[in-house]
C-alpha cells in the first residue's frame, strides 16, 4: 500500500490557525471540507479497486478535527458477525491497530454499526463498553467517537476518531457526519459491486431538500458561504494575490461582501498574525479622516488635548482595509497616494515623517473610472490603487449560493436568538432563490433575521408578502425610473415634478422653491443650469 504521511502532515499543519479558532469553528471547518471534497470523493474513490489504499486515501482526505489524533475505519464483515478495522492514521493505541476484529455485540464499533447512531464517549466515564473503554484510555485516548458509514441500501462499517482530551467532540452535529458517511460509504459500496441508490452531485442539487444543503468553505474561507462558479473565480484570485504585498482594490455592489473578501486576503497572507485595521471612508467626516488615517499632535488642531495614532500606525506589519474609497475627499487623496507609494506620512501637526509597512486593500461601490473622467478622483490615485482589481459578483448574479445563505443565516438568527428553526418551506425557498435581492447578501441576512422572529416554531415563517410587493413595485416603476439615473437626471427630474405641482409658480410660500426647500434665486440658477424653462403655449 503507497501511503504519503506528508500529504497527512501537510494537512495538519495548514489547519494549525483555524486550530486556535475554537472547537465550534473548527468542528464546523471539518464538515464543511468534509462537503467541499464531496465531488472529488464520488468520482475518485469510487473507482478504486484497490479496497486497503481506498480506505487509506479517504483517511488521509478527511480534514483532521483539532484534538484528533487518529482516525479508522471498521467494516462489517457478515460470516463473522464482526467488524474488522481495515484503515488507520495517527498514534493508536493497541485496542485500535489494524486487523482488529470486535464483535457486533460487545463493541463501541459494533453498537454504532447496529443502531446506526453517532456515539461519543469519555473513556474515563464510560460504563457501557468498560473493557474497550479501559483499552483506550491505557493507550491516553479520553474521548472516542464513532459515526456510521451507510447509504440508502444497506450499512456499511463505521468511521471511528479518537482523542487525548475529553470532551473533543461535544460539538459534532450528527446531520454533518451522517452526510460525510455516506460519502465514505458511498465510495466503499460502489467499490463493492453493489448497485445502489447513491445520490449524485446533480440530482442533489436538484432535489429540494434545502434542510440537508450544508455551508461550504474551503480553505480559509469560512466566512464565506456559497459554491458557485462566480464566487468559486473570486477566491481563485483571493488565493492568487493573498501571498504578495501588492494592493487590492475590491469592486462590487453594496452589500456583496467585499469585507469579508478583504479579511480573507489578510487572513492568507504573510501578514495575518498582525492587525487587520478596517476603516469607513464615508462614515467619518472629511474633516475627522486625516487625523484618523494618520493620527495627530498635541494642539495640532482645536480639540486635540493629546497625541493620538492613526489607523496607519495601528496597522504596522499588517492590513489596512479602506472601505469606500470612492468617498475620500479630494484634499485627502494626494496624502494618501503618498503613503501607498512611499510607505510615509506626517501626523497632523507634526514634521516628522513616519514609516508604515502596510498592505492596503481597498473597496468601492463607486465607478471609480467615471468619478476620474469627471475629475472627482485622482487618476494617479485610482491606478495605484487598481494594482489588483476583484469584481464581486451580486447575490443576483449567483442565485445557486442563495439557498446555502439562507440556511446558514437562519442557524445563526436561531442560535443567537435561542431558537430552533429547523425547517424552510419549499415553496418559501423558491421564491427567496427567484428574488432578485438589489440589497444583495445583506438584504438577504436582514430579511432571514426578521423572518426567524417571526417563527414562533420550528418552521421558517418568511414575510414573502413583502417580496412580492417589492418585486411588484419594481415591475411597475421599470419603465418610468432608469436603473442608471444619475444624480443630474434626479435633480431634474425633482425641479419639474415641483413646477409641475404648483403650476410653474417658482417664488412665494406656495412656490415651486418653498416645496423643494431652496431660495428663489437658487432655484432659478439651477434651472437654467439644466436647461428648464417652461414650453411656451
Amino acid at each position: 500500500m503507497n501511503t504519503n504521511l506528508n500529504e497527512l502532515a501537510v494537512s495538519r499543519a495548514e489547519d494549525l490557525d483555524w486550530q486556535q479558532a475554537g472547537p465550534e469553528m473548527a468542528a464546523r471547518k471539518l464538515t464543511a471540507s468534509i462537503c467541499a471534497l464531496e465531488d472529488q470523493a464520488a468520482n475518485d474513490l469510487a473507482t478504486d479497486q484497490d479496497l486497503p489504499r481506498l480506505l487509506y486515501e479517504l483517511a488521509v482526505r478527511l480534514p483532521v478535527q483539532p484534538d484528533v489524533q487518529a482516525l479508522c475505519i471498521w467494516l462489517y464483515e457478515p460470516t463473522g458477525q464482526a467488524v474488522h478495522l481495515h484503515v488507520l492514521t495517527g498514534d493508536l493505541p493497541v485496542a485500535l491497530k489494524a486487523g482488529i476484529s470486535c464483535p457486533v455485540a460487545d463493541s463501541i464499533a459494533g453498537w454504532v454499526w447496529k443502531s446506526q447512531e453517532m456515539l461519543t464517549i469519555n473513556t474515563e466515564e464510560e460504563t457501557r463498553f468498560p473493557e474497550f473503554a479501559r483499552a483506550l484510555l491505557d493507550g491516553g485516548i479520553k474521548s472516542f467517537c464513532g459515526v456510521p458509514l451507510m447509504i440508502p441500501s444497506r450499512r456499511i462499517g463505521v468511521l471511528g476518531l479518537a482523542s487525548i482530551k475529553p470532551d473533543a467532540f461535544r460539538h459534532f452535529k450528527f446531520q454533518f457526519m451522517h452526510r460525510s458517511s455516506q460519502v465514505a460509504a458511498g465510495a466503499q459500496d460502489n467499490h463493492s459491486g453493489f448497485q445502489s441508490p447513491v445520490y449524485s452531485h446533480r440530482e442533489r442539487q436538484e432535489e429540494p431538500k434545502y434542510l440537508e444543503e450544508q455551508v461550504r468553505s474551503e480553505d480559509k474561507f469560512e466566512d464565506i458561504i456559497g459554491r458557485s462558479a462566480s464566487l468559486r473565480a473570486v477566491l481563485d484570485q483571493v488565493k492568487i494575490v493573498a501571498p504578495t504585498c501588492s494592493t487590492v482594490l475590491i469592486l462590487g455592489e453594496t452589500g456583496t461582501g467585499k469585507e469579508l473578501i478583504a479579511r480573507a486576503i489578510h487572513n492568507l497572507s504573510s501578514c495575518r498574525d498582525k492587525a487587520f485595521v478596517r476603516v469607513n471612508c464615508a462614515a467619518i467626516p472629511s474633516g475627522l479622516l486625516e487625523s484618523e488615517l494618520f493620527g495627530h499632535e498635541r494642539g495640532a488642531f482645536t480639540g486635540a488635548i493629546a497625541r493620538k495614532i492613526g489607523r496607519f500606525e495601528m496597522a504596522n506589519g499588517g492590513t489596512i482595509f479602506l472601505d469606500e474609497i470612492g468617498d475620500i475627499p479630494p484634499e485627502l487623496q494626494p496624502k494618501l497616494l503618498r503613503v501607498l507609494q512611499e510607505q510615509e506620512f506626517e501626523r497632523l501637526g507634526s514634521t516628522q515623517t513616519t514609516r508604515v509597512n502596510v498592505r492596503v486593500v481597498a473597496a468601492t461601490s463607486r465607478d471609480l473610472p467615471k468619478m476620474v473622467a469627471e475629475r472627482e478622483f485622482r487618476s494617479d490615485l485610482y491606478y495605484r490603487l487598481n494594482v489588483f482589481p476583484v469584481s464581486l459578483p451580486a447575490l443576483r448574479e449567483r442565485t445557486g449560493d442563495i439557498a446555502l445563505l439562507v440556511r446558514h443565516f437562519v442557524d445563526h438568527s436561531a442560535k443567537r436568538m435561542n431558537r430552533e428553526v429547523e425547517h424552510i418551506p419549499t415553496k418559501a425557498m423558491e421564491i427567496l432563490t427567484s428574488y432578485p435581492w438589489p440589497g444583495n447578501v445583506r438584504e438577504l441576512q436582514n430579511f432571514i433575521e426578521r423572518a426567524v422572529i417571526l417563527s414562533p416554531g420550528k418552521v421558517l415563517c418568511a414575510p414573502l408578502t413583502e417580496l412580492r410587493q417589492s418585486a411588484g413595485v419594481d415591475a411597475a416603476d421599470h419603465s418610468a425610473v432608469p436603473k442608471a439615473m444619475t444624480l443630474k437626471d434626479a435633480e431634474r427630474e425633482h425641479i419639474l415634478k415641483a413646477l409641475a405641482e404648483t403650476n410653474w409658480v417658482i417664488g412665494g410660500p406656495q412656490g415651486a422653491a418653498a416645496r423643494i426647500g431652496l431660495q428663489r434665486t437658487t432655484l432659478v440658477s439651477k434651472m437654467q443650469r439644466l436647461g428648464i424653462a417652461r414650453a411656451q403655449a
